[in-house]
C-alpha cells in the first residue's frame, strides 16, 4: 500500500501529487481496473494474443523506419 511522509512545509497538493506518482509505479489503479469484473481465461489469451501482434507490429515498424533512413 501507498504510503508517504508528509512534512510540514508541504501543501496538500504537493502531497496528492506524491502520493498520485507513488500510487501509478505501484500499478495500484491498474490492477484494481483489471480486478473490477472477471475475465475468462478465453478472453485473457484473446487480448494477450492481441497485446503481442501490436507489440511485434510496432517493431517491425520501428525496423522498417531504421532501415529506411540508412
Amino acid at each position: 500500500m501507498p504510503g508517504i511522509v508528509v512534512s510540514p512545509r508541504d501543501t496538500f497538493e504537493e502531497a496528492y501529487r506524491k502520493f498520485k506518482r507513488q500510487c501509478d509505479r505501484n500499478l495500484i489503479v491498474t490492477e484494481a481496473r483489471a480486478r473490477q469484473h472477471y475475465e475468462k481465461p478465453t478472453e485473457r489469451r484473446k487480448k494477450e494474443k492481441i497485446a503481442t501482434r501490436k507489440k511485434i507490429l510496432k517493431k517491425l515498424y520501428m525496423l522498417r523506419r531504421y532501415e529506411a533512413r540508412l
